[in-house]
């Protein structure tokens, strides 16, 4: 479904960057982009889902990660594009796994 159609459908948001269609469909973080200013070009707010794996996790990788994905968001829809963005933290290791991220993790990201 296209950005257009969700605002005609009187959508406001709209999740992108979904770690499911990362996997699955093999959006990478440039696509994510493509979907968040094509979300904010329809009148949307584009809620991306960022995070790592337990594997990037373990290598002390988190922050690496999500400042990529981050970065990838905002060399495509601009500096000044993001404050219209929200940012969801979405760490992938704890998506069925019956773990949760702590407070302390979501606070190491968040920064």
């Amino acid at each position: 479904v296209s950005a257009s159609m969700l605002a005609e459908f009187g959508c406001r948001y709209v999740i992108v960057g979904h770690s499911e269609r990362r996997a699955f469909f093999g959006e990478d973080d440039l696509v994510v982009g493509r979907k968040a200013l094509a979300a904010l070009g329809a009148g949307l707010v584009p809620i991306v889902c960022v995070g790592e794996t337990l594997a990037e996790r373990d290598a002390g990788a988190a922050l690496a990660v999500v400042g990529r994905q981050l970065a990838a968001v905002r060399d495509v829809v601009g500096p000044e594009a993001m404050a219209g963005v929200v940012i969801a933290y979405e760490p992938v290791w704890a998506i069925g796994t019956g773990r949760s991220a702590t407070s302390a993790q979501v606070g190491e990201v968040h920064g």
